[in-house]
Formats: structure tokens, sequence, C-alpha cells
């Protein structure tokens, strides 16, 4: 009885702190489901008594976040693909590439991680304008293309593959690409599953740098579009939900299916990095 004590009260304290965690989130998507004006009465009802999706038909249509859910799908899906080559091959060549002055480099990229990342966006800016790149999805994407915190992830996860595996294929006549695509990559599909959560998840939620680089509305990213709609409809709760429920939806399915893989990516880069 003694020993069964603990486990019952950490199993009820996770308990706990799992529905004070999913209580706002599962509140949202109530809110966005009532008729308007319910949320603002006095007890607001914790669950909608005449369910609607009314809301969801006039953010997407008539205020116009339809585009920009498309942007964003867009925008984070690009950067995703994008930066999960890049920070691939540069991690992979950091951990395994023989060439000169490599941990100097490394050790440089490393430290830039200590610069606040507001300090560059008006160089950034400035960089972008001379090439043309302002107002443009082009804009957003290059400056993501690659990451230091996503070199360093994947070169702390390739350096615990074995050079054996590597050394073997050489010694069978493989060349560095055939090595890199047929033993490394599936090797690292932990990682890059963590990777892409990372990146879609920053890229998704990026709200300062497209409000900086896309002027024009047809190019608004959702969380920009939000918060122009929160402007207009500051009393309007309901809608504002279900708004933000289409924020979060598409990150949350994301992390549902590639869940096994992040948490498995993250325990080996810990344990063995």
């Amino acid at each position: 009885m003694k020993r069964a004590f603990p486990a019952v009260f950490v199993n009820g304290a996770l308990a706990v702190l799992t529905v004070a965690a999913l209580f706002p989130l599962l509140w949202m998507a109530s809110v966005s489901l009532m008729p308007a004006g319910t949320a603002s009465t006095l007890p607001p009802p914790l669950f909608p008594s005449a369910p609607t999706l009314a809301h969801y038909q006039e953010v997407l249509l008539r205020a116009g976040l339809l585009r920009s859910l498309g942007n964003s799908l867009f925008l984070a899906t690009v950067v995703t693909l994008c930066s999960l080559a890049f920070n691939t091959l540069a991690g992979y060549a950091f951990a395994k590439l023989e060439f000169a002055g490599r941990e100097r480099v490394f050790r440089g990229l490393a430290s830039s991680l200590l610069i606040p990342g507001q300090l560059a966006l008006m160089p950034l800016f400035l960089m972008l304008k001379n090439m043309g790149l302002v107002n443009t999805y082009g804009g957003v994407i290059v400056p993501a293309l690659a990451s230091v915190f996503g070199i360093y992830l994947v070169r702390q996860y390739a350096r615990t593959i074995p050079d054996e595996l590597i050394e073997a294929a050489r010694i069978d006549g493989a060349g560095e690409f055939r090595i890199f695509m047929a033993v490394i990559l599936p090797l690292l599909r932990p990682v890059l599953a963590s990777l892409a959560i990372f990146t879609f998840l920053a890229s998704w939620n990026d709200f300062m740098w497209p409000l900086i680089v896309l002027a024009d509305d047809k190019l608004q990213t959702l969380p920009v579009a939000l918060a122009s709609l929160s402007r207009e409809h500051v009393q309007d709760n309901e809608l504002m939900m279900a708004g933000s429920v289409l924020t979060v939806l598409p990150v949350l399915l994301l992390f549902l299916a590639l869940q096994k893989h992040y948490i498995s990516g993250l325990l080996a880069g810990s344990v063995k990095g």
C-alpha cells in the first residue's frame, strides 16, 4: 500500500497538470462553436448550447483568412523542406567530413546563438531589399533556409553514427553522395522529425518578420492577418477563437503525426550527443 501511494500521487498530479494545460485549448475550441455573444455572458458557459460553424465560415470566407491560411501553409512547408535539406547537409559535414577549419567554423556559428535575433532584423531587411526580395515570398523563405540551431541539432545526432558504417560503404565503392542518401539519411530520421516540427512551428507562428517584409495584404500570413482581424472585431470573442483554432490546428496535427520520432530524436541527442 505504501509503495502504491507515490505512484498514485505522481499520476494524479500529472493528470491535474494535463487538464490544466489542455483546458485553455479545449475552451478555445468550445467558444469557437458558440453563437455570437454567448462567451461574453457571466458566468461564461463551458460548452456551446447550440454549436455552430458560422464563425469558421465567416473567418475563412468573409474575413479573408482563407488566403492567409494558404500563405502560411505554403511558406511553412517550403521553409521546412528547404531548411531540412540545408541543415542536414551542413550538420553531417560538420560531424563526419574532414576539412580545414571545421571546428573553428562551427564554433563561430555556435557563438552566433548568443546574438539576439532582433539585432539582425535591420541588416537583413536591407540585404533583402537590395536583392529585390522585399514583399515577396522569397523574403520569408531565404532567411530561413538554414539555422545554426538546426545545424547543431543534426551535427550532434550525426556524431552518434558509427564511423565504421561510413568506412564500410567507402570500401564498397560508394561515393559520398550515395553514402549520405543510402546510409546516413535513414539513420537521421528521428532528428529530422524533431527538426521538422521545430522549423514548421517557428515558421507558422512567426509574426514579426512577415509583418516587416510582406506589405501586400495578399501575401500576409495567418498570424499577421489574425492580428489585423482582432483590431476590427475586438469584441467578437467567438470569431477570434475560431481564427485561433485554425492557427493552432495544423501544428497540433503535425506534432501528433511525428511525436514518436520527435521524442526519440530528442532523447538520442540528449543522451549520446
